[in-house]
């Protein structure tokens, strides 16, 4: 099942703050995510305490997207940087 990707003001914000190389990381993680039968290979995951209700997965290592689902088939994507994301 592909998902339709929406990006809030503040996810592109920091997107353009990334290293071009990062960018390119984050971009083929997002083609990824497209396909919700990459999400287990994502790592995508549920968040808990604040962020209850949103979810992340990992571009790699260090870097997380935190994304919220607003229907079955689309999703916004909210934030995009290292694991301070979490405290957003």
């Amino acid at each position: 099942m592909i998902l339709k990707v929406y990006f809030k003001p503040t996810f592109i914000k920091q997107f353009k703050r990334l290293e071009s190389a990062l960018r390119e990381e984050v971009l083929e993680k997002i083609e990824m995510f497209k396909d919700k039968k990459n999400h287990k290979q994502l790592k995508a995951h549920k968040l808990n305490g604040v962020l209850s209700g949103r979810y992340s997965f990992s571009v790699n290592y260090k870097t997380r997207i935190v994304f919220s689902y607003l229907s079955k088939n689309e999703a916004v994507l909210l934030v995009v940087g290292d694991h301070g994301v979490y405290n957003n």
